[in-house]
């Protein structure tokens, strides 16, 4: 029997994005409980041939079954739930990688569709999807009364065609359309980017390549900086990251960690704890590191930032995350079909659980909305001329001739520099406040292997959170 371990915000694919943990077998009731089981047992016989004799119309009994299995495991917490043959394959694919969709994980609050993140390069992120929307309507059919299989089968269809959701957003003052064509999703597990002298290491999904892709594009990225001692540090952005394995959460953690607990599991029963420690070598060499999270990084994506974040490893800047502290094992029941159950709790190593409570940023840093183009044009000079601003401008002023050519150029690429954070601002406030963040700790000559752990600038902060299903 294969198990899948998973550490994501777990929820249903419309082409969507699972995650998991493996569990061993189911354990058998008590045996003075047998009888009471077995009569209601009996009462689910008796319902279920009710229904099959007496319903206005012929039904299914393969689907009657599927779904009072599933009705039983949704009733439990909103990650647990029965995978039928196709949905057990489309978790199967999308922990490889590739699926089709819309490329959005999505959740079920108060009886609403809730987008937990948008995935990069997407359909749906391309549309405007955000953290945080609700979907009311597809193609102007509502989803309410609809559990979140069925509202997730409303979005399911073929690659090319087009669909239509109703969104609610917080801070609008009513529901709006968006348009999305669904797309074969291929997930860039890591990008990476240089800003000034920082790494920046973004990493969208934990699937089954996100270490080997992380380890190759940080090891090319420092290549291109000129060497790690070009570096000034590294950002790990997990903003809008919905989880995934937990494995590779697990591996990510220890990749930037030389020693300690990393995350911790706590089942029903003491001796189904586990947990997993830290192994020597930091792939940062010890350089500052800046952790990004919002409202959309959840599950392994906690797992990391509190990894890092109780061992002061990394400094953690944004909003605070989604808040999934559970882990889910994926255990198969027939060929074809599995269910999902909650079968534990993770820990961060300082011993807090941050189910439905999220984790709290070391700094909170909140990502401007973006300005209708109206609004940015408003902002802009009216006039290209040139007004007094420094010495430099005045009519006559004396010339510095006290430096070299040389170091009158390291000034100029310096204040670029400068002006490139600056303009970052604009297009990703968020990153440009982390990438400042590293510029000062190196200033200060910081290094994470020479500090003693009391004196390291992160703090453990206070836990923060939800539950999903990707489409």
């Amino acid at each position: 029997m294969k198990h899948y371990l998973l550490a994501g915000a777990v929820g249903t694919l419309a082409g969507i994005a699972v995650t998991t943990q493996f569990a061993g077998p189911i354990v058998a009731q008590e045996s003075g409980k047998n009888a009471s089981v077995y009569e209601q047992l009996d009462l689910f016989g008796n319902v279920f041939e009710r229904v099959r004799s007496d319903y206005v119309e012929q039904v299914d009994d393969k689907k009657l079954i599927e779904a009072a299995i599933n009705g039983m495991l949704t009733s439990l917490d909103p990650h647990s739930s029965f995978l039928s043959a196709k949905d057990y394959e489309d978790m199967q694919t999308q922990t490889r990688g590739s699926f089709g969709g819309l490329g959005i994980e999505v959740g079920q609050e108060d009886g609403l569709v809730k987008v937990i993140s948008p995935i990069d390069d997407t359909p749906a992120a391309e549309a405007g999807v955000q953290a945080g929307d609700f979907i009311t309507h597809v193609n102007g059919e509502s989803l309410m009364g609809l559990g979140l299989d069925e509202a997730v089968e409303k979005m399911r269809g073929p690659v090319g065609s087009e669909i239509k959701v109703t969104i609610l957003r917080e801070g609008e003052k009513e529901p709006f359309d968006l348009t999305i064509v669904r797309d074969t999703i291929k997930l860039t597990v890591v990008k990476t980017r240089i800003e000034g002298h920082a790494v920046v290491l973004r990493v969208t999904t934990f699937n089954d390549e996100t270490m080997d892709t992380l380890k190759s594009e940080m090891a090319k990225a420092i290549k291109d900086a000129g060497g790690i001692d070009k570096v000034t540090g590294f950002v790990l952005d997990l903003r809008n990251n919905p989880g995934g394995l937990l494995n590779q959460a697990i591996e990510v953690s220890d990749a930037f960690l030389d020693r300690g607990e990393i995350v911790s599991t706590r089942g029903r029963k003491p001796e189904e704890s586990e947990r997993w420690n830290a192994k020597t070598g930091d792939l940062a060499q010890g350089k500052p590191m800046v952790v990004l999270i919002n409202g959309g990084s959840a599950s392994a994506s906690e797992i990391v930032t509190g990894a890092l974040q109780d061992h002061r490893r990394a400094i953690v800047v944004g909003t605070k995350s989604f808040g999934k502290g559970s882990v889910q094992t994926v255990m198969q029941v027939t060929p074809d079909s599995a269910i999902r159950l909650t079968t534990a709790r993770y820990y961060t190593p300082s011993g807090r659980s941050i189910q439905s409570l999220g984790i709290q940023p070391d700094i909170i840093v909140e990502q401007p909305p973006v300005k209708p183009a109206d609004e940015e044009n408003a902002d802009k000079p009216r006039t290209e001329s040139k007004f007094l601003s420094s010495e430099a401008d005045l009519r006559g002023a004396l010339n510095n001739d006290s430096i070299s050519d040389e170091e009158r150029k390291q000034i100029e690429t310096e204040a670029k520099e400068v002006e490139a954070t600056a303009k970052l601002r604009e297009e990703d406030y968020q990153l440009a406040y982390a990438v400042d963040i590293l510029k000062g700790l190196v200033a200060m000559d910081y290094n994470a292997r020479e500090v003693s752990d009391a004196a390291k600038p992160a703090n453990t902060g206070e836990a923060s959170g939800q539950g999903a299903k990707t489409e």
